[in-house]
């Protein structure tokens, strides 16, 4: 073999290997990273410490003004309105006139009346003088009967005898007939009498009805406050023609004014406890508690499937609200025992909190009964549960991926 041909057959050797000591020496070379180590993520949120209280839970209620007493006056009869003495919203003493209509609507409806009246006592009058006359000549026919009856008699006998025709008898026995046929309708007269008294008296109490009715009708034309009031609506003004029974005018009593608002069904049994038990709940006005507290009168007839509505009394206030008005109402209830006080914040779904254990999140399923204000304070809610015990910590920062078993840094508020 050849010099050259020795070196052809090297040469790839040496510049394989060449290659390789410069892979190696590469690798060799490249700096070492650690692997990542995965860690989980801390969350940091604020807790409070439970702590088992009696407390009054408050209740926001949402309520409208409304007036049980509304009165609506109408008119008496139809006529033309003469002057309106108010407008809407004056206030307004008892007595004080309202709406005055035009007397003379009614002057000619009681002239009627009255003659109607003095038309009926006439014929009462003449009724009796009538009743009087019957029965005199009533004894009279039949006088007059009984005699002709006696003629009768008499030819009868003389016809036995053959002394008397029979045209005699037969004209006796017409007259008897005539007579007695007297006697019956006078009879008749004379005893209907009771009956056409009652039937002509009837008409008279009616038609004295009829006149105390229009003059009643009369006063009533002149309008006037039947006790202290606001003036809620003027129907009508000087000039209008108004039928019976037309609105006028509308006017609450000062005193009457109540609030309506709708109580949830979870708080009735409360509220119905404390009523049963002669307690006396109250509620005050959001914003204008200087106002005072106001009681609750009544709950209503019926429920609803959402609750039932509740009634409190506006007196003493009542100048300040109209009918109609909305107000939300503070509802303070009876203290509930065993109960947590708790954030917003701190509630899911209205019914699960969240405990801290260790590092770890664990929930707790609870029972709210209300919340609860205090003067300067945010509003708390309450929360009843057998699964949390004086001292333990409750989350009071809200996390939307709350769950069981979540980890957590805290700090005490």
């Amino acid at each position: 073999m050849t010099a050259r041909s020795t070196v052809r057959l090297l040469l790839p050797m040496l510049v394989l290997l060449l290659s390789a000591g410069v892979y190696y020496s590469l690798v060799s070379s490249k700096t070492q990273r650690d692997r990542p180590v995965l860690t989980e993520k801390v969350w940091q949120i604020d807790v409070m410490t439970a702590r088992r209280q009696a407390l009054s839970p408050n209740l926001t209620l949402y309520g409208r003004i409304e007036s049980p007493e509304l009165l609506k006056s109408a008119a008496p009869g139809g006529g033309i309105i003469e002057r309106v003495f108010v407008r809407n919203g004056a206030a307004v003493s008892r007595g004080d006139p309202l709406v005055t209509m035009d007397r003379r609507d009614f002057s000619a409806a009681l002239l009627q009346a009255e003659a109607d009246l003095r038309d009926i006592d006439s014929q009462i009058a003449e009724l009796e003088i009538r009743h009087r006359s019957n029965q005199s000549a009533l004894q009279t026919e039949r006088e007059l009967a009984s005699l002709a009856d006696a003629e009768v008699e008499r030819l009868v006998q003389l016809k036995k005898q053959n002394l008397s025709a029979d045209t005699a008898l037969n004209a006796a026995r017409s007259e008897l007939g005539r007579r007695q046929l007297e006697v019956t309708a006078r009879q008749f007269e004379v005893d209907s009498y009771p009956t056409q008294l009652r039937i002509l008296q009837a008409r008279h109490d009616r038609n004295q009805a009829m006149v105390a009715e229009t003059r009643l009708a009369m006063e009533r034309s002149d309008l006037r406050a039947p006790f202290d009031a606001i003036v809620s609506e003027v129907a009508v003004a000087a000039g209008d023609r108004v039928s019976l029974g037309q609105i006028l005018v509308s006017l609450f009593p000062l005193d009457a004014l109540e609030i309506r608002a709708h109580l949830p069904t979870s708080y009735i049994p409360s509220v119905q406890r404390s009523i049963a038990a002669g307690q006396v709940l109250s509620a005050d006005i959001a914003n204008r508690a200087e106002l005072g507290r106001f009681p609750l009168l009544r709950l209503a007839g019926e429920a609803e499937a959402t609750g039932i509505d509740a009634y409190f009394s506006l007196h003493g206030a009542v100048t300040q609200f109209r009918p109609g008005e909305l107000l939300a109402l503070n509802l303070e209830l009876p203290a509930e025992s065993n109960v947590f006080a708790v954030p917003y914040q701190a509630i899911y779904g209205n019914s699960r909190i969240y405990k801290v254990v260790g590092d770890r999140l664990v929930a707790v399923d609870v029972e709210t009964i209300g919340q609860s204000r205090t003067e300067g304070q945010p509003a708390q809610v309450l929360i009843r549960s057998q699964q949390i015990d004086d001292g333990e910590l409750i989350a009071a920062t809200h996390l939307p991926n709350a769950i069981s078993g979540l980890k957590v840094k805290h700090s005490e508020q």
